[in-house]
């Protein structure tokens, strides 16, 4: 069966599903339940306005890398971390538990945007899935491993000892099958 394109009511996955589906395989991975956080009580204008800042980065440094063709010409997909560092900072940002103590404010951390830039990357995933050319599949493998490099720190994961990305191509057969 042919997956059907973007926007068809017969899609056979929506982002929700897919992020579930890639949240499982984690869960599988490290053997242990990852729960999605608490909303933090943010209004709904300040959710899209910081989700909106992370989409811009995810486009910006994508066509960044595209334009410089180093991560992905030297390691593709492996190297997310130096092809996406304002995107991953923001991430970062916006799951701080702690501020530093000079700061004026303390740390706000905002799990609920997280989970919405993580939806974002999710329908991204499914945008490039009908098209089979060789860029748009790097450009799947890369926001696939960013969407695990989010979901490790949202749920404040270790990525150390363990390679998150061991069993991708095995479980992403799986998924797609």
């Amino acid at each position: 069966m042919a997956n059907p394109a973007p926007g068809d009511p017969e899609r056979r996955l929506h982002p929700e599903i897919f992020l579930a589906r890639r949240r499982a395989r984690l869960e599988r991975l490290l053997q242990q339940p990852l729960v999605v956080p608490r909303d933090s009580g943010l209004t709904p204008e300040a959710r899209q306005h910081l989700r909106e800042e992370a989409e811009e980065l995810y486009w910006n440094e994508l066509e960044w890398e595209k334009l410089m063709a180093e991560e992905m010409a030297e390691g593709g997909s492996e190297l997310v971390e130096l092809a996406f560092p304002g995107f991953l900072a923001l991430i970062d940002a916006l799951l701080l538990k702690e501020a530093h103590a000079s700061s004026p404010r303390p740390a706000n951390p905002r799990p609920e945007v997280v989970e919405e830039i993580l939806l974002f990357l999710s329908r991204r995933c499914l945008e490039l899935l009908p098209d089979s050319s060789a860029e748009s599949k790097l450009d799947l493998r890369m926001t696939e491993r960013l969407i695990d490099l989010v979901l490790y720190r949202l749920h404040g994961l270790p990525i150390d000892g363990l390679d998150p990305f061991e069993s991708t191509r095995r479980d992403d057969e799986e998924l797609w099958n």
